[in-house]
């Protein structure tokens, strides 16, 4: 991370002096530099004039008094407290008073380690993501004691870089930390519990929420040690259940399997095997597929069984012949007539999915009086590639297995799990929304910082503010109350702010 700050520095033109602690360290960031820049140049995004003029913007040293010049010092050692606060102490010793002292902590306290020195109100926050010469966003944070004008040169250099500089109060995660890892960290908890399993998770939120990769993959990059570094910094401000760090990833961390830095993690990684793909059940012939129910989720399914080439029918003697008769009902109590003939109609094993909103099948599974033959069935997204599928208690085994079949033979992707509120996708996605809700109700960040952090800082194809206004205020408010009605944790109440614009029924921006 220091060899990237320092080349994002020296890219934008300034003279850098980056400072190590042993002359072993000093040559191993030497070599980042210029297998960075090495690599831009290969790429044909550097010529090799450029490269070696940004490289020889840069002295090194081990020698902290060699930045008594500098007007910007930025600090990026290791996450942890005591480590920061002895190297502030040195720089308050060496560097000018005017100087701006930043720490690019990712979740500690600034304000912890500005008032171990004697200059707090030039103390400021300024977290670069990684690769820093690669991603867009810097976090810039300003204390209750940072003058106002150490945050805005701060934040003008970082614009001066062409970097998004998000200005944000001293709060542990900031912006993207503290919504990445609430979701990350139930990842792990749902993994624990046997809602689902790592690999139906991981292709769930890739295929159905669009992220760049699942959870655990990203955990397994980012190091589990550092997502325990981080969950724990921020329960230990928050004490907020979301961030209260999963036994199975502190055991993995005890266990030494840090993720692809050692090798294993929730994966393994062996370089002679080939890397996991998204799992897709087995192909086959179209199924002959019934649709029951009428409006906007009816018709998506039956395109969709159109594009698989899959008969459709809707009638009763259509139905008598279907492998797999799917209810997309809009409204329950017409969804539980529909179903009621629908059911009476079809030939014994014909495979019964049913949706609904809060994502439990069981009642309607019930109503049936063929509970063994009903699957609940989620489409995150009706023209994406992702089916959902859960299984009830009621659920007959190879009923469960043939549903996953049919649902594949219709090209969907289908991620299995329990019978729960918000099977995978919006058990995971709506309480990382709820969070970004809260945070934009606090006052913490606008709603362009909070999507800018994600987007730019997390690769998130949208931001979170967005995203609930896409998905609609009213039918996240509806599935955050099934998920707090199920499981009673506090922190998957809605959030006020969401509420009240469900209510009016008005967008968040």
């Amino acid at each position: 991370m220091g060899a990237g700050i320092a080349e994002v520095l020296a890219r934008g033109g300034l003279a850098v002096v980056g400072i190590e602690v042993n002359r072993e360290a000093l040559e191993r960031g030497r070599g980042n530099l210029e297998s960075s820049t090495g690599r831009a140049v290969k790429r044909g995004k550097l010529t090799e004039d450029a490269q070696h003029e940004i490289l020889g913007r840069i002295t090194l040293s081990t020698d902290f008094a060699d930045l008594g010049d500098c007007d910007l010092v930025i600090e990026a050692v290791p996450e942890r407290l005591d480590l920061k606060r002895t190297v502030f102490a040195e720089l308050d010793r060496v560097c000018r008073d005017d100087a701006v002292l930043a720490t690019n902590t990712s979740s500690l306290s600034v304000t912890d380690i500005a008032v171990t020195t004697g200059r707090p109100t030039k103390i400021v926050g300024v977290h670069f993501f990684n690769p820093a010469p690669v991603m867009k966003l810097v976090e810039v944070i300003g204390t209750v004691l940072t003058e106002p004008e150490s945050v805005a040169r701060v934040a003008d250099l970082v614009k001066g870089l062409g970097k998004t500089p998000v200005t944000i109060g001293d709060r542990a995660g900031f912006v993207a930390n503290r919504l990445l890892f609430g979701y990350l960290n139930q990842a792990a908890a749902m993994l624990e519990t046997g809602h689902a399993t790592r690999d139906d998770i991981d292709a769930a939120m890739k295929a159905g929420a669009g992220l760049p990769m699942g959870p655990f993959t990203l955990m397994d990059l980012i190091g589990l040690d550092t997502c325990l570094e981080v969950l724990e910094a921020i329960f230990a401000e928050s004490r907020d259940r979301r961030h209260a760090a999963s036994p199975l990833l502190r055991e993995l961390v005890t266990a030494g399997l840090l993720g692809r830095k050692t090798g294993r993690g929730f994966y393994t990684y062996d370089k002679s095997a080939p890397a996991a793909e998204a799992a897709r059940e087995p192909g086959g012939a179209a199924p002959t597929v019934g649709v029951v129910g009428v409006g906007p989720l009816a018709d998506a399914v039956a395109a969709l069984c159109d594009r698989a080439g899959a008969r459709v029918g809707d009638s009763a003697a259509d139905l008598a012949g279907c492998d797999l008769i799917i209810e997309a009902a809009e409204d329950p109590e017409a969804a539980r007539a529909l179903l009621s003939a629908a059911v009476q109609a079809a030939k014994p094993g014909t495979v019964i999915a049913v949706t609904s909103v809060d994502g439990s099948a069981i009642r309607q599974a019930m109503a049936t009086g063929r509970p063994s033959d009903v699957v609940g069935l989620h489409l995150p997204d009706p023209a994406g590639a992702l089916a959902e599928m859960s299984a009830t208690v009621a659920t007959d085994p190879d009923v469960a297995d043939r549903a996953a079949a049919l649902l594949g033979r219709l090209g969907l992707t289908v991620a299995r799990c329990r019978d729960r509120a918000g099977f995978i996708v919006d058990a995971l996605r709506l309480p990382y929304l709820n969070d970004a809700a809260a945070m934009l109700g606090a006052g913490y960040a606008d709603a362009d910082s909070i999507d800018a952090a994600m987007t730019l800082g997390c690769g998130y194809p949208t931001g979170p503010v967005a995203d609930l206004d896409r998905i609609g205020p009213d039918r996240a408010v509806a599935v955050l109350r099934a998920l707090h009605a199920e499981i009673r944790d506090p922190a998957l109440a809605p959030a006020p702010l969401l509420v009240e614009h469900a209510t009016a029924g008005k967008p968040l921006r």
